[in-house]
C-alpha cells in the first residue's frame, strides 16, 4: 500500500507540474482520496474534438502500478468515438492487456488524447446500446478482444466477465 500511495504522489505532482497539452488535474478531485482522480481534458486543436471539454476518470487499486488504473470518461459530455462508449467505458488496449507498470496517468493521458486526435468520423461503436445495457459498471471487469490491422489497434468485440 505505501509503494502505490507514494508512487501516486510522484505521478500526482507530474500531472500537476507537467501536464500533458490539454489536460489538467481536477485538484478537488484529490483532496478526499488519492486513489480517485478527475482529470479535465480540452479536444486538440485541428482535430474532430477541437475546444470540447471532457472529464476522465482515473480510479487506483490498491495493486497500482502491477495492475491497471480504471479509467473512463464521465460527466456530461462522452466523446463520441468508435472506441468510446457512452457510458463512457474505453476500448483501449493499455487500459488492459496491454498495461505495463512502466505506464503512468501521463501516458494514459497521451494515449487517449492521440486516440481522438486520429479519429476521421464522429461515431459510436456499433455494438454501444447493447454492451451499455449489458456491461459492469467498472470497464475492467469486460473482456476485450482486439483486433490488429496493420499498426492500428482496433476493437470488434467483447464479453462479460461474470
Amino acid at each position: 500500500m505505501a509503494s502505490m500511495q507514494k508512487r501516486l504522489q510522484k505521478e500526482l505532482l507530474a500531472l500537476q507540474n507537467d501536464p500533458p497539452p490539454g489536460m489538467t488535474l481536477n485538484e478537488k478531485s484529490v483532496q478526499n482520496s488519492i486513489t480517485q482522480w478527475i482529470v479535465d481534458m480540452e479536444g486538440a486543436p485541428g482535430t474532430l474534438y477541437e475546444g470540447e471539454k471532457f472529464q476522465l476518470l482515473f480510479k487506483f487499486s490498491s495493486r497500482y502500478p502491477f495492475d491497471s488504473p480504471q479509467v473512463m470518461f464521465t460527466g456530461e459530455n462522452i466523446p463520441v468515438h468508435p472506441h468510446v462508449y457512452s457510458n463512457g467505458h474505453i476500448c483501449l488496449s493499455i487500459l488492459t492487456e496491454d498495461w505495463s507498470p512502466a505506464l503512468s496517468v501521463q501516458s494514459v493521458c497521451l494515449s487517449i488524447i492521440s486516440m481522438l486526435s486520429s479519429c476521421k468520423e464522429k461515431r459510436r461503436p456499433p455494438d454501444n446500446s447493447f454492451y451499455v445495457r449489458t456491461c459492469n459498471k467498472n470497464p475492467k471487469k469486460t473482456k476485450w478482444w482486439y483486433h490488429v490491422f496493420g499498426a492500428v489497434r482496433d476493437t470488434a468485440v467483447w464479453s462479460i466477465l461474470f
